[in-house]
C-alpha cells in the first residue's frame, strides 16, 4: 500500500472526523473523543484515498474477492469508492491482469424492503461469491456482524473484513468470535488517529 495514501488518509480523518470532548456513543458507551468517518469518506479526496487504501488491502490479502459490501450507511461510501478504485486500477493496468480484476459493490439494508423485490441486499448478489465486508468505524462490531450474517444468509462467502478505524473497544474480538475463520484488518486504530490529530494541532 503506498505510504503516502495511508498517511494522507489518516491525516484527513484526524482533521475532518476526529473531535475531543465528552460524547455518548451509539453503543451507550462514554468517550472523550468522537470519530465520524463519514465526513472523510464522503469528502472528495477522502473518498478517493479510502477507496485506494481499501482496494490495496483487498489485492494484498483477498485477491480472489469478487465484491465488497457492508451495512448501510457507514459502509456506503467505502463500498462505492473501493469498487471504483478497482475499475481505475484495471483501466490503468489492464495488460497485467489475468482476469477482469473488478471488485463490485453491495449494501446490506438494516431491514428488508417492504415493496418491490423485498431484498435485504442491494447491488451485487451472487450465490457462492467470495466477498469482503467493510465498515468505517468498529466499536462493538455490531454493524459488521449484522452485515456478515446477512451476507452469509444470502449465500455469499465472506472471506475477510476491513475496518477503516478500530476504536479498540471490543469490536475486533466480537467480530472474530462471530466469524472465527474470517480475517479482520483495521487500516487505523483510534490511537493512530488521536496521535495524528494531536500532531496536527501541535504544529499549528
Amino acid at each position: 500500500m503506498p505510504a503516502d495514501n495511508r498517511t494522507d488518509l489518516v491525516n484527513l480523518i484526524a482533521t475532518l472526523s476526529f473531535k475531543l470532548g465528552d460524547f455518548t456513543l451509539a453503543s451507550g458507551q462514554k468517550s472523550d473523543y468522537y470519530i465520524d468517518c463519514r465526513i472523510t469518506t464522503l469528502h472528495a479526496e477522502g473518498g478517493r484515498l479510502s477507496g485506494l487504501v481499501f482496494y490495496d488491502l483487498i489485492r494484498q490479502h483477498f485477491p480472489q474477492a469478487e465484491a465488497v459490501g457492508g451495512l448501510t450507511m457507514g459502509a456506503d461510501p467505502l463500498v462505492s469508492n473501493t469498487a471504483s478504485a478497482s475499475a481505475w486500477y484495471r483501466h490503468e493496468n489492464a495488460q497485467d491482469m489475468l482476469d477482469d480484476g473488478l471488485v463490485h459493490g453491495f449494501l446490506v439494508r438494516k431491514a428488508e424492503k417492504t415493496h418491490g423485490t423485498g431484498r435485504l441486499i442491494e447491488g451485487f448478489l451472487k450465490p457462492g461469491a467470495k466477498v469482503v465486508i467493510v465498515d468505517d468505524v468498529c466499536t462493538t462490531g455490531g454493524s459488521t456482524i449484522t452485515a456478515i450474517e446477512a451476507t452469509q444468509a444470502a449465500g455469499m462467502q465472506v472471506i475477510g473484513v476491513l475496518c477503516l478505524v478500530d476504536r479498540e473497544q471490543g469490536g475486533r474480538p466480537n467480530i472474530e468470535a462471530a466469524a472465527p475463520d474470517v480475517p479482520f484488518y483495521a487500516v487505523f486504530t483510534a490511537s493512530d488517529v488521536r496521535k495524528a490529530h494531536v500532531a496536527i494541532h501541535q504544529n499549528k
